[in-house]
């Protein structure tokens, strides 16, 4: 599959490479696409990729030993027999280069499972002997517990030697939409709202088909590559992800406030605070505030949602329906998406990809906005999608997202609307800018008030409409 998107990520592992010695940790999620970027990275430089697997350390040992021999070009390294990390790295080291080189160990978990004690001897070989030669290391994990347990920790071994760390986060919605430029705009929205920016997903897919074919070809089928993917991603991280799971079935079904989520799953809150807090460590969850919140570690206001958004769909129409794809009725579960995706899914998704498109806007000066953060809103009485603070300027901009399933137009009064919720409290005192992003255009009405306003700015799909 084509390489998608990744270009911070390249440029920041270029400024690494070109410092001559760098401990660069590379980790995030299973599918997220850390191995392609690695593989991006190195394909001009001279490099030796080691993927560890779960495997007894001798035979760790004799793979390491027959890539290196591959990398150096030496037969006679291969039918060596190593039985010391220490002696493999030094061979490495004295391979003859012009340039950097570079050492990745991928999956680096598995050594570490295998031999506790690895974490320490890569220390040593990192101080004593990489550490002074022109050689950048990489390593790169997929449990996110054991490699900030193991390796970014206070109590790890090779804390402090990093030179840089990069959490592989899902593609964002731009990369995406890039990637696919010659789709619709909706078509490209709605693929996002499902594999979530995860490009292995992708691979999956059939570009030629219909999304709601791949949901049920990949997803729904009960043999589908993606119909049980939740339950890997789990059990790799969690011993017993039972409990788990109901907190993510409770947030899926619209309960975002701890109080309701403990009602719903009849448990104390104190007791889901662990659960909670895992599945935020883990980057599954994520607890919100409102925007304006001066101290948002301390607010009370927050609400819980899933962050990762294609594990949001699979538990808004896999979970709750394995009974039926468990006997092949498929067409059940459709029939719940044709009813549900637009207005309770992608709906709710597209507040993001707004998010992702003013930041996007913003960065390239066709906002003149210098976001501090980018949030929502919300009291007792108000609700507002998109909010951002430039506390620099004591500007916000404030923002509706419409994602209609027709193609209505966004007419006036959700303007005025916006208007009235704006007159909260929490935004006295700042300049206001109001937005309105739509998937399907505004009516001349609308059109003609915002020619008059200069702090109306109406977005129809990701480009700003040009009003004046």
């Amino acid at each position: 599959m084509e390489f998608i998107g990744r270009t911070k990520e390249l440029s920041d592992l270029e400024q690494e490479y070109n410092s001559k010695h760098s401990f660069v940790v590379l980790y995030g999620r299973r599918r997220i696409g850390k191995t392609a970027l690695i593989q991006e990275f190195i394909k001009d430089k001279p490099a030796l990729y080691f993927l560890a697997t779960e495997e007894s350390e001798p035979q760790s040992m004799k793979r390491f030993a027959s890539n290196l021999s591959q990398f150096a070009q030496q037969e006679f390294i291969a039918k060596a027999n190593f039985n010391d990390w220490i002696d493999l790295f030094k061979v490495f080291v004295d391979v003859p280069s012009n340039k950097t080189k570079v050492l990745v160990i991928d999956e680096f978990q598995y050594i570490v499972n295998t031999n506790p004690a690895f974490t320490s001897i890569f220390q040593k070989v990192w101080d004593e002997i990489l550490s002074k030669q022109n050689v950048m290391v990489i390593i790169c994990g997929s449990y996110i517990n054991m490699m900030t347990k193991q390796v970014l920790s206070e109590n790890s071994p090779l804390y402090g030697r990093r030179t840089s760390q990069i959490r592989l986060a899902p593609l964002t919605f731009s990369e995406i939409r890039n990637h696919f430029s010659y789709k619709s705009f909706s078509d490209v929205v709605e693929l996002y709202s499902v594999i979530g920016g995860v490009p292995k997903y992708l691979e999956f897919f059939d570009n030629d088909s219909e999304l709601m074919y791949n949901i049920s070809r990949v997803i729904l089928n009960k043999n589908g590559f993606l119909y049980e993917e939740p339950a890997f991603l789990l059990n790799k991280e969690i011993k017993e992800p039972v409990n788990y799971y109901s907190v993510m079935k409770a947030i899926a079904q619209n309960n975002h406030k701890l109080s309701e989520i403990s009602s719903t799953m009849s448990t104390e809150g104190n007791k889901l605070s662990p659960y909670l807090e895992t599945l935020m460590g883990l980057f599954l969850l994520e607890k919100r505030v409102p925007v304006t919140e001066k101290k948002p570690e301390k607010s009370r206001k927050g609400l819980y949602y899933i962050k990762d958004i294609f594990i949001r769909f699979w538990f808004m129409f896999v979970f709750p329906y394995k009974g039926e794809l468990e006997l092949d009725n498929i067409s059940f579960v459709k029939d719940k998406l044709s009813t549900n995706f637009i207005d309770n899914h992608v709906a709710f998704v597209y507040e993001e990809v707004c998010k992702n498109i003013f930041t996007e806007l913003c960065r390239n000066k066709q906002i003149n906005f210098t976001p501090s953060r980018i949030g929502s809103y919300w009291d007792k009485n108000v609700e507002i999608d998109l909010v951002a603070v430039d506390e620099s300027n004591k500007c916000i901009f404030a923002a509706e997202c419409k994602y209609y399933n027709d193609t209505k137009p966004v007419d006036v009064n959700v303007y005025a609307k916006l208007v009235e919720k704006c007159k909260v409290n929490d935004f006295r005192g700042y300049d206001i800018t109001y937005g309105i992003f739509s998937k399907s255009g505004f009516t001349e009405h609308l059109l003609d008030i915002a020619k008059k306003n200069s702090n109306i700015i109406l977005i129809n799909e990701d480009k700003i409409l040009d009003t004046i």
